[in-house]
C-alpha cells in the first residue's frame, strides 16, 4: 500500500470543492501539485508585461456567473454571486478567502501579477489542515517541494529563518508545520496585492456589473 495510493484515495474519496469551481484559474487539490517543472521555470522567468483583465471582464463573468446572461435578479437564489457578497470582499482578506467566487477572483489577479503562487500555497495550506494522519507526509512533501524548497517551481517569498524551520517540521510532519509560512504568505498577501486587488478593474466591473445587473 504506497503512499501514492493512499493520495489517490483520499483524492477520489474527497476532491475539494475548489476544483467544482467553473472558470477556475488554479487548483488547490494536492494531488496536482507536482515537482519543478521546467517549463514553469522558463515561464516565470520571462519578462512579460501583466494581462489587462478589463477587456475580457464580461466574457469571464459570463463564463463564470451564468445569471449575468440570464438578466435573473441575484435575490432569486442563495447560489447566485450577489453585489453584497461582492462588496464584502472589500472589508477584508479573511472574507474574501472565505468565498469560493472570491478566491477564484483574487487567483486571477494574483496571476496578473505572476504572484499565483501565494494563494495556491494558502489554499493547499488550507487543504493541508483536513489531511488524515496516513497521508501527512506524502501531502508536507509534495507542498513542501511545490511552494517552499529553494528550488521550487512556485517557491513562495518568506524569509530564511521560516523556510529553515518550516523543513525541518516537515520530517515529523503535524497538522500544524506549515502554520507559521502560511501566516507569513497571508501577510504579504494582505500588506501587498489585496490593497491592488480592491482598486483592479477585475474586482471593479465584476462589482459594477452585478450591481447593474441588480437593478434589471
Amino acid at each position: 500500500d504506497t503512499c501514492l495510493a493512499r493520495t489517490i484515495r483520499a483524492a477520489a474519496i474527497s476532491t475539494p470543492r475548489l476544483d467544482k469551481m467553473p472558470g477556475m484559474f488554479f487548483s488547490a487539490n494536492p494531488k496536482d501539485l507536482k515537482g519543478t517543472d521546467q517549463s514553469l521555470l522558463d515561464d516565470k522567468t520571462q519578462k512579460r508585461r501583466p494581462k489587462t483583465f478589463g477587456m475580457d471582464v464580461k466574457a469571464y463573468l459570463r463564463s463564470m456567473i451564468p445569471h449575468l446572461e440570464s438578466g435573473m435578479k441575484s435575490s432569486k437564489s442563495k447560489d447566485i454571486l450577489s453585489a453584497d457578497e461582492v462588496m464584502q470582499w472589500s472589508q477584508s482578506l479573511e472574507k474574501l478567502l472565505a468565498n469560493q467566487t472570491g478566491q477564484d477572483v483574487f487567483g486571477n489577479f494574483l496571476k496578473s501579477e505572476f504572484s499565483e503562487e501565494n494563494i495556491e500555497f494558502w489554499l493547499a495550506c488550507e487543504d493541508y489542515k483536513k489531511t488524515e494522519s496516513d497521508l501527512l507526509r506524502c501531502k508536507a512533501e509534495k507542498i513542501y517541494k511545490a511552494f517552499v524548497h529553494s528550488d521550487a517551481a512556485k517557491q513562495i517569498n518568506i524569509d530564511f529563518h521560516t523556510r529553515e524551520s518550516t523543513a525541518k517540521k516537515i520530517k515529523a510532519p503535524t497538522l500544524t508545520c506549515f502554520d507559521e509560512a502560511q501566516k507569513v504568505i497571508y501577510t504579504l498577501m494582505e500588506k501587498d496585492s489585496y490593497p491592488r486587488f480592491l482598486k483592479s478593474n477585475i474586482y471593479l466591473n465584476l462589482l459594477n456589473d452585478l450591481q447593474a445587473n441588480s437593478l434589471k
